[in-house]
């Protein structure tokens, strides 16, 4: 391993604790023996993250996010990792605050589902991400279509994941309702689902899927690797 991998984490600490878990399952299984990933990680507190998310403070978001950046770069970072899809809205400002390199979310996903064949997928994460443009016109850019569950599912998708997965809650219902979402999302013409918020890996995977599943926080741990081992 000769890069150090930076992770702005905590929103939440669960998604997280599956990114750096990932990161180094990973690495042993690319290097094998007793490797594992160099990485460093900073932890916001996801309550001050929310209160911003909730009140459109998306500015005040994206400076809290900068300062972490220059601070995990400060602690020898050489590239990073913002480990949130809903706050790759303000990725931009984040990369800015960088002289390393910064591995998006959306790129990386976006860059796997292409590579299927695919142009049309499903895409489950927070009300923000599935109702704000930052995401489909990412994913717009390689020549995707976004499909999202329609009301009340989407509300259903959001609120599993702000009163359940981010607060370490693994209800079977909420399993059984995001396996008919992903089904609807199927029946409109998506051709792959995408897991567009860290939590949904906790609840859901392919076996919960009638068409192929892209986990974006797996797939972000496998870019993050692929730059970090050039």
């Amino acid at each position: 391993m000769t890069r150090t991998i930076g992770l702005i984490g905590g929103m939440s600490w669960e998604s997280s604790a599956a990114y750096y878990r990932m990161l180094n399952e990973e690495a042993r299984r690319r290097l094998g023996g007793h490797h594992g990933a160099r990485s460093v990680l900073l932890t916001v507190d996801f309550a001050e993250i929310e209160a911003m998310q909730r009140a459109g403070d998306w500015e005040g978001g994206g400076r809290l996010l900068a300062e972490a950046a220059t601070t995990v770069e400060r602690a020898g970072a050489d590239l990073v990792l913002l480990c949130t899809n809903t706050m790759h809205r303000v990725a931009d400002a984040v990369e800015a605050a960088l002289t390393v390199p910064f591995v998006h979310i959306v790129d990386a996903t976006a860059r796997r589902i292409t590579a299927a064949g695919l142009i049309r997928i499903g895409l489950l994460g927070t009300r923000f991400t599935m109702e704000m443009d930052f995401y489909r016109e990412r994913m717009r850019r390689y020549g995707v279509e976004v499909l999202v569950p329609q009301e009340p599912d989407r509300t259903l998708v959001h609120d599993v994941i702000y009163q359940e997965l981010t607060r370490n809650r693994i209800e079977s219902s909420s399993r059984d309702a995001y396996r008919r979402i992903m089904a609807g999302l199927a029946d409109r013409g998506a051709e792959g689902i995408v897991l567009g918020c860290t939590e949904i890996t906790l609840l859901v995977g392919p076996a919960d899927s009638p068409v192929p599943v892209f986990d974006s926080t797996r797939i972000h741990v496998e870019a993050a690797l692929d730059l970090a081992l050039t």
